[in-house]
């Protein structure tokens, strides 16, 4: 084999491997000694760039009087929402001397909205014009002076914290470092009472989610200089005792056993208690399916701070549901669907999962067993399922059994099974069945930060099986099957959020044998390249698209939010990309396809909502994408 020839059998898994161990970089996490950053506190009152300073509201149909209001945003639209002689200026029946006495008290009312602000010095001019034939005029025009400023920060602790740190303890030293270095309100940031009252939540909530769950404190003060706009800050934090896990109480179940939620614990008894061991344990409850409620909190008693008591506060789901749904996707067009699921079946620990989605392209029927959760949070399956998939000109219909057990974590989940798969192609003038007996395993691991609409971090999966085939030749022989897939997500200049999605697969197998065309690879769709069909990139047999052992994808996508202030237009956003790949027979036939375009997104509430406008530059014509949720 050619050096040319071997490169480009290589170079789409060396570009992958390439990108991804970038993107794992970037993506790491830090390690269990460090704090959360808290973000730093914005400029809280920068005015916007053309702000025109003035306010005018009417007097309305029945008002006594209208206003001007001029002082700079945001500190003008506190006014409005507070001042007394806005709140009225609307009422009919109010007197001349009633309105006197609102436009005298407001200097002093607006003094005292703006002194929380950090403006001790404010300075307020109030005038009323009696224009003839209307209501008067009252002219409000504030100059809040400049901002007082941190002159002076001293943040001490006591406690037992403070006594482990006397006796030399250096991880306890460390922390106490930067949990000062990342005071939300240091030396020159502007100083006001919300910026104060955060900077001491943070402090504490950062001591109670490490161990120190009863901190509080024993005393703060903040000294303003009003004469010279300058603020002195001192906390005093009792840390109180250092907890640690204990016994762990399940309470709210009728017909579940504890035994279910006890074995997804991701801890320990006896490990010192963090604030994320109790949220990774409720996020574990919630994904089991089991319970439609999930609390977990911790015993607070200083006495038992030792053995502290975890208590897990459970409400079930009903023992049976069903759901109907009806849809659209851009990849294989209108459909209906039912699922049931009894979370009891057959009178034992068990879930029985049945589905059936009928759609114009693709139908769907399958049923799972699932163990309810086994020590070590693994949960044992079995599983039944018919596809039908009409795509590229090409109609395939599989049946799959599979054993095997599966186990979710907070960023890991886990799928390992046997399966017998069977699976009919049907091309224009030829029909064939292949069947195949393989083990897998799937493995996703999510490093984002947000799971419903990421915008940092790294998505990484990865297949890997290997069994024996059957064609319909009656030719026998072994396989194996390899797949791995990245999105990396980047916030970048200006606003802009920068997202890059690689896959690439293979299937090693000897070139005369035949395995089912479910398990060989094509491109093209929404999640895939875009520009084309659903599955309908791949090689062409008997003049339909149908799996090749190889396929390599890439997509790059630019997207940024329509508005950053509107509230309105906030959860939407831009975007253009580039899409490009293809499956084939081997490397060597590789050529991937082309697509470009530009979409719109919209942030709601169960994923990402992609609308997406497409130009296939290999088939020549434009495509709408439309689908929601993240891509894996």
């Amino acid at each position: 084999m050619s050096l040319r020839a071997a490169l480009r059998r290589i170079g789409p898994a060396l570009a992958l491997a390439g990108l991804l161990g970038a993107a794992q970089v970037a993506a790491q996490t830090a390690d269990d000694d460090t704090e959360a950053e808290a973000p730093p506190p914005e400029e809280q009152y920068a005015a916007p760039l053309f702000d025109p300073g003035v306010a005018t509201l009417p007097a309305g149909a029945n008002g006594a009087y209208r206003i001007e209001l001029r002082a700079p945003n945001p500190l003008r639209d506190l006014l409005l929402r507070h001042l007394d002689l806005v709140r009225f200026r609307d009422q009919a029946d109010i007197s001349p001397v009633e309105v006197g006495r609102l436009l005298a008290a407001t200097p002093a009312q607006v003094r005292s909205l703006l002194e929380p602000e950090g403006y001790f010095n404010a300075v307020v001019e109030v005038a009323r014009d009696d224009a003839e034939g209307g209501p008067p005029l009252l002219r409000v025009r504030v100059e809040p002076g400049p901002p007082t400023r941190v002159e002076r920060v001293q943040l001490e602790i006591q406690g037992p914290y403070a006594e482990a740190m006397g006796a030399g303890d250096p991880a306890l030293q460390r922390r106490w470092q930067r949990l000062q270095s990342r005071w939300l309100l240091p030396s020159g940031s502007a100083f006001s009472q919300p910026a104060w009252n955060t900077a001491k939540n943070a402090l504490l909530a950062s001591l109670r989610s490490r161990g120190y769950a009863s901190a509080a404190f024993a005393g703060t003060g903040a000294e303003v200089d009003a004469a010279r706009n300058r603020a002195r800050l001192f906390v005093v934090v009792d840390s109180g005792p250092a907890y640690r896990i204990g016994e762990i109480r399940i309470e709210g179940l009728e017909r579940t056993p504890p035994e279910a939620a006890l074995n997804l614990l991701p801890f320990e008894t006896g490990q010192p208690y963090t604030e994320k061991m109790l949220l990774d344990y409720q996020e574990a409850l919630q994904k089991s399916g089991l319970y439609e409620g999930v609390a977990v909190e911790l015993d607070l008693d200083p006495q038992q701070a030792d053995r502290a008591t975890v208590v897990a506060r459970l409400r079930e789901q009903a023992t049976q549901n069903a759901t109907v749904s009806v849809g659209f996707s851009s990849n294989t067009g209108p459909r209906v669907g039912l699922e049931h699921t009894h979370r009891r079946a057959f009178g034992r620990d068990l879930v029985a999962s049945s589905k059936l989605k009928l759609g114009r392209d693709e139908r769907e029927l399958s049923f799972d067993l699932l163990t309810y959760p086994q020590p070590g949070g693994y949960r044992n399956l079995v599983g039944l399922r018919a596809d039908y998939l009409d795509a590229g000109g090409a109609v395939t219909q599989t049946q799959r059994v599979r054993v095997g057990r599966s186990r979710d974590t907070e960023r890991l989940d886990r799928l390992y099974y046997l399966e017998y798969n069977r699976t009919t192609l049907d091309t224009a003038t030829q029909s064939t069945t292949d069947r195949a007996v393989l083990a897998n395993s799937e493995w996703v691991r999510r490093d984002v930060n947000n799971l419903v609409f990421p915008t940092r971090g790294l998505i990484l999966s990865a297949q890997g099986g290997a069994g024996v085939a059957q064609d319909a030749d009656r030719e026998r022989g072994p396989f194996a099957r390899l797949y791995l897939a990245g999105v990396w997500y980047q916030p970048l200049f200006g606003g802009w959020l920068g997202q890059v999605r690689a896959e690439v697969a293979q299937v090693l197998k000897r070139e005369s044998l035949g395995i089912p065309d479910s398990l060989l690879f094509r491109a093209g769709g929404d999640d895939s390249v875009r520009g084309y069909g659903y599955r309908t990139l791949g090689p062409v047999r008997d003049g339909a698209v149908v799996g090749g052992p190889v396929m390599a994808t890439g997509s790059i996508e630019l997207m940024r939010r329509f508005s950053q202030t509107s509230a309105q237009w906030r959860n939407w956003y831009g975007a253009v990309f580039v899409d490009a790949g293809n499956a084939a027979q081997d490397w060597e036939d590789y050529e991937p396809a082309i697509g470009y375009g530009v979409g719109v997104r919209w942030r709601s509430p169960i994923g990402p909502l992609r609308v997406d406008l497409a130009y296939g530059q290999k088939v020549k014509s434009v495509r709408l994408h439309v689908s929601v949720g993240v891509t894996f």
